[in-house]
């Protein structure tokens, strides 16, 4: 009888992580399958369709015949156009050719880390924090150094503690504002100090991940690290479409590069996807030079949500949430109520019929905290937390 042979992976690929709300995305929709209802309060991606000035852009494309490869850093109009973007919203001035248009928001950190990551490097990266920093920090076979971010700090970080951490080993340092899971945001008074610090560090590259900036709150002021000029030469920042603009299933996305590092990152893309889809380009040149009324209501609807979603959590006994200033993620602290975070994803889904992820889905800092998404409208959250009061009270 021949027996299965086993294929002989290379070892890093051990070390690769995953995006668990893919995980539990699969997870709930088996449960449906066999007629479970389920509400799904887990996934970070706007429920809203894409506005139709953007499809119509889309179609128009097609029949004028963009079916071909584009250049690899991106249509030069639409390179443009994010320049203009980013002056607008941003206030800072960027040349086309240091933007890099890629397929969706991950290659850009994917670049960056596999650019510096390497054995005996460190690379910094926040913690609770998107899970594919750590997990492609460790596929490099650098070591992952985490940059803690807590709930008395508004989900922000010290910029003393960050500084004290940098080694001559560190190379690339990873933020995230605003920040998936926790909503919290970067103020300013902590930014001006983590970057005069890194004035002392040259060997530091800062990779900054601002996909939700356009989603916040309260008037909150989004700092973005290209509005710092002493050291414009090695910082990244990475933007797309995907949440803005409820576009996440056209993976587009974009970094701004120094001039010293985006041809580096250019022949990344060649080696990896070539170029991003022509189709969405154009469209996404709509996305960014068209009307934005689509743009403040679904930013209006989120707000309205976040307060129902807050007041809710709260309202349970043993649980606990800052009010989130940013993106569309609530990061309540559960440790009141005896249950281990991954305990409780899993009796929530099994049990409840509620999706929602672990804090520590997003590091080993995020025990005793979950994440809601109130991506969803008002009465999915209601119902959710409603299940949510329930099971924790049976």
């Amino acid at each position: 009888m021949q027996t299965e042979t086993q294929p002989q992976l290379a070892q890093r690929m051990h070390a690769l992580g995953t995006e668990t709300a893919f995980e539990v995305f699969a997870k709930a929709k088996a449960l449906e399958a066999r007629g479970k209802d389920v509400v799904h309060l887990h996934i970070g991606a706007p429920d809203f369709n894409t506005p139709p000035n953007i499809v119509a852009a889309a179609e128009k494309a097609l029949q004028d015949g963009w079916h071909k490869y584009t250049p690899a850093n991106g249509v030069l109009e639409l390179r443009e156009a994010v320049c203009e973007d980013i002056e607008k919203y941003r206030g800072a001035t960027v040349h086309p050719d240091n933007v890099l248009i890629v397929p969706g928001g991950k290659p850009t950190m994917f670049y960056a880390i596999l650019m510096f990551g390497e054995p005996g490097v460190e690379i910094m990266y926040p913690n609770p924090g998107f899970p594919i920093y750590e997990s492609l920090i460790h596929w490099s076979g650098a070591k992952a150094v985490p940059i803690e971010l807590k709930e008395e700090n508004g989900f922000s970080f010290d910029a003393d503690a960050v500084l004290a951490k940098i080694t001559p080993k560190t190379r690339l340092m990873i933020i995230n504002t605003p920040a998936n899971p926790t909503g919290g945001i970067v103020p300013r008074s902590e930014m001006d100090k983590l970057v005069a610090g890194l004035e002392r560090h040259p060997h530091v590259t800062i990779l900054c991940d601002e996909i939700y900036s356009r989603q916040l709150y309260d008037d909150a002021e989004h700092v973005s690290i290209l509005q710092y000029p002493s050291i414009a030469d090695r910082a990244i920042m990475l933007d797309g479409w995907s949440k803005t603009y409820a576009m996440t299933g056209w993976r587009l996305g974009y970094g701004v590069w120094p001039s010293n590092l985006v041809k580096h990152a250019e022949r990344l893309q060649i080696n990896s996807t070539s170029c991003a889809n022509a189709v969405t380009q154009i469209a996404a040149i709509e996305a960014l030079r068209g009307p934005q009324e689509m743009v403040d209501q679904m930013l209006a609807a989120f707000d309205e949500r976040r307060h129902v979603m807050h007041r809710e959590l709260n309202a349970i006994p043993g649980v606990s949430c800052v009010m989130p200033k940013g993106a569309f993620y609530a990061f309540p602290n559960i440790t009141g109520t005896g249950r281990k975070s991954q305990e409780l994803e899993n009796g929530l889904l099994n049990e409840a019929g509620v999706a929602c992820l672990s804090g520590t889905a997003f590091g080993a800092m995020g025990e005793g905290y979950m994440r809601f998404s109130y991506a969803n409208s008002i009465e999915n959250i209601e119902e959710g937390l409603r299940r949510v009061r329930e099971y924790l009270q049976a």
